[in-house]
């Protein structure tokens, strides 16, 4: 209806708040997000070491009805946070926290509480750092010519959960690239020469992907190509992409049902087997 406040909770977003590079929560939180057929809008802020930053934070938590998952390793600070979020009503998420605290009673040992210390300036550190960028460059077919640099290569139909499979599989330091498979089109020449161990195929349960598609139409107003949502053309695209699969030698991973996580360490798994 026009002039129609908007509900708060119908905006779906989600803050990041860390004292170090927000990697860590970003990750945990994409592969939470990805359980629903939701979009969620996700922001990250990082290097947050001081309650005043929080408090603004929060205050913009607030008006946008958000969820707040944070990392602050530094107990005070995320003291003052949980303290500060409750006088708001802004529901918060400690991802770290308690793990810290089990650890810390199961072992007798004490933490260091030092921020940022998990994504110190090591190689490993630049390493995932140069993965992440090159996965953003080579997102959804971006970036043909430099594909035959990735480590991993992620292939499917669309709405098969390849962009934050790819951004996951970056944060772990493997540079990833992803490529649609379009509906009446050869796959590209450049996907067709890459090494067939390093590509994998995704594919999921028809009803879920028609499930996917028809909840991203709605945001959209309208279907990319003509038989997106119908249901006959979504079990034949899935049909095509496994004979493609099966054709080229590229390894097949069913996301169905399951966390970026899991399909991450299915895809790793596979890969290392076949080196």
């Amino acid at each position: 209806m026009a002039g129609q406040t908007q509900d708060p909770q119908d905006r779906r977003e989600l803050y990041i708040i860390s004292d170090g590079t927000g990697e860590t929560a970003l990750a945990s939180t994409q592969a939470a997000a990805t359980q629903f057929q939701d979009d969620f809008t996700v922001r990250t802020f990082g290097e947050v070491r001081h309650e005043s930053q929080v408090r603004r934070i929060l205050e913009r938590a607030g008006e946008a009805g958000a969820l707040v998952v944070f990392t602050l390793v530094h107990e005070p600070l995320a003291r003052a946070l949980q303290d500060r979020a409750k006088k708001l009503g802004v529901p918060t998420v400690d991802l770290l926290g308690p793990l810290i605290g089990s650890i810390a009673t199961r072992y007798r040992v004490e933490p260091q509480y030092r921020p940022g210390v998990l994504h110190g300036f090591s190689d490993d550190y630049f390493q995932r750092v140069e993965a992440v960028e090159f996965a953003v460059r080579h997102d959804d077919g971006a970036n043909l010519h430099t594909l035959f640099e990735a480590d991993l290569v992620l292939t499917g139909v669309s709405r098969t959960g390849k962009t934050p499979l790819s951004m996951y599989l970056a944060q772990r330091g493997f540079k990833t690239g992803n490529v649609p498979l379009i509906p009446g089109m050869d796959p590209s020449r450049e996907l067709l020469e890459i090494d067939p161990k390093r590509v994998f195929g995704l594919v999921v349960d028809a009803a879920t992907l028609l499930g996917i598609r028809k909840a991203r139409l709605r945001q959209l107003g309208a279907p990319p190509y003509s038989t997106y949502d119908e249901p006959g053309s979504v079990t034949h695209e899935l049909r095509r992409a496994r004979r493609l699969f099966r054709q080229n030698g590229w390894r097949a991973v069913d996301i169905t049902g399951k966390a970026v996580e899991e399909n991450a360490s299915r895809i790793l798994e596979l890969f290392h087997r076949r080196l």
